[in-house]
């Protein structure tokens, strides 16, 4: 058979370049007839699509032309030559010997605040007991529901669903989502106040770009979520972190700061989990008033509270217009739903809904619909209950295993709301913890270090401990575990 196939990419592309190749080369001389699809695909053991697509591409490109009923000759006059397209192994090689780019600034900040994290997406194996934070329980969200209502709303999708959609989000959505922020969280708000996001991360990168120029100070948690410091940080702010307690965020620590942004995590602090005070939130928010500064309050877990009800949001205190409230659907539904939101104060809902106008010109408008069916027709606030209550029930039997299998060993911190404790270990040292964490999984557990949250690094050893997504049952087998290596790592 006088057709080669390269092995490089699809059948398709490997045909067109092998009959392209025999084009050139004369074997195929100007005005002589190709071989019928049928044929070229039969003796080349192809499909026949595949030799149509093939032979559309050449004629495409002017190589050939194609006669009605007569079948596809080489072109009379062929086109300039054109060098063959590289091997994908030699497009990779001249990837890599590539001269460095000359970046703009904000290249350059990104990839100095993500280096090699850039992971999302990604699926290495996992521990069978990981105790990552942040993922919800998958099995028990009401798949059969959800996608009930997700083939109802696709079923009646109009050609107005089908177009481009308002940047601000579904107007059902932003309803909805208002009701329902202001029954469960106190936040005071109407639909238009409520901006539909690509996920909570774009909140804030959206809230970073409105509102801060290169060099403007911006304050964050220490430790805090490292989504929130790379956002100001690759927007080019002047960071300051500031030092939480038990209670969060300290407002005098602000006295004297001329910053125009601070983000505060008030219902649940990101990582140790302190729950922040009426008095101290009430003097932040009198604080932001007198400096003319927005405060972002990130509420990313503050649903899921254990002893009592669920504290109201900082935004409900506000009289001034200085909170910016950003949430997510994420740690109630599932994460690759992508919907988070802002309540926008008045003065910055034109330019914000003008930010997301650009970004991305809207946010999928089929989820945002069938999320707004979900809320309204009451399946969200009673899936919520459901896992509120699933996850009492871990995170009471986390703490009988960790008090049962490593005692006065490890510091529990954070357990009274959330979806993660944090365990400070005394007997273990910050430089040990990566042992400990190898050791851990090869006894198949997972734990994360709490040491990344920190732009300076603690003195004492800390691990996050999620307990979201494992029954009860693998948390105590997990923990016990832990508990085996942490002896090792003493005997050792």
């Amino acid at each position: 058979m006088w057709l080669q196939l390269d092995g490089e990419g699809s059948l398709y592309r490997q045909t067109y370049r092998a009959l392209r190749e025999a084009i050139l080369d004369g074997r195929l001389a100007p005005g002589e007839r190709l071989p019928s699809s049928r044929t070229l695909a039969r003796e080349a053991k192809l499909a026949r699509n595949t030799v149509l697509q093939a032979y559309e591409q050449l004629v495409a490109e002017g190589y050939a032309v194609s006669r009605r009923g007569a079948g596809t000759f080489v072109a009379e006059e062929l086109p300039e030559a054109i060098p063959s397209p590289p091997s994908s192994s030699e497009a990779g090689d001249r990837a890599r010997n590539a001269p460095a780019p000359k970046l703009s600034a904000y290249g350059e900040r990104v990839l100095r605040r993500l280096p090699r994290r850039v992971t999302w997406g990604r699926h290495p194996p996992t521990p069978r007991y990981d105790f990552r934070y942040g993922d919800p329980a998958y099995d028990d969200f009401p798949h059969a529901t959800w996608c009930r209502l997700l083939a109802r709303r696709a079923r009646r999708a109009s050609e107005r669903h089908l177009s481009y959609s308002a940047p601000g989000g579904a107007p059902e959505l932003r309803e909805a989502l208002a009701g329902y922020l202001a029954r469960t969280r106190g936040v005071s708000c109407q639909p238009d106040d409520v901006l539909v996001t690509y996920g909570t991360q774009q909140a804030i990168d959206l809230t970073a770009r409105v509102l801060l120029d290169p060099g403007d100070r911006a304050v964050v948690e220490e430790p805090g979520y490292l989504g929130i410091r790379n956002a100001l940080e690759i927007a080019g702010a002047d960071v300051k972190g500031v030092s939480v307690d038990a209670d969060g965020l300290p407002p005098e620590a602000l006295a004297g700061v001329d910053a125009k942004l601070v983000c505060v995590t008030p219902s649940h602090q990101f990582p140790l989990g302190g729950v922040m005070p009426l008095a101290r939130r009430v003097a932040l928010l009198d604080w932001a008033e007198r400096t003319g500064a927005y405060v972002l309050e990130d509420d990313y877990d503050g649903e899921f509270r254990y002893d009592g009800r669920p504290l109201e949001s900082l935004q409900a205190l506000d009289r001034g217009g200085r909170v910016l409230y950003v949430g997510t659907a994420s740690k109630v539904m599932f994460p690759a739903l992508r919907i988070g939101y802002v309540v926008m104060p008045p003065a910055l809902r034109e330019p914000l809904l003008a930010a997301k106008a650009l970004a991305d010109t809207g946010t999928a408008h089929l989820e945002q619909r069938v999320l707004a069916d979900f809320i309204r027709e009451g399946f969200f606030e009673r899936h919520l209950r459901r896992a509120r209550v699933r996850n009492a029930s871990r995170r009471a039997a986390l703490l009988r295993a960790l008090d049962a299998e490593l005692g006065d060993a490890i510091e529990v911190v954070g357990a009274n709301a959330g979806l993660h404790v944090v365990g400070w270990l005394r007997d273990v040292s910050p430089a040990e913890l990566r042992t400990l964490r190898e050791m851990a999984k090869r006894r198949d557990v997972g734990i994360h270090l709490v040491d990344p949250f920190y732009a300076r690094k603690p003195r004492r050893a800390g691990i996050m401990l999620g307990y979201g997504a494992l029954d009860e049952a693998a948390i105590a087998e997990g923990v016990a575990r832990l508990a085996k290596a942490l002896s090792e790592l003493r005997a050792g």
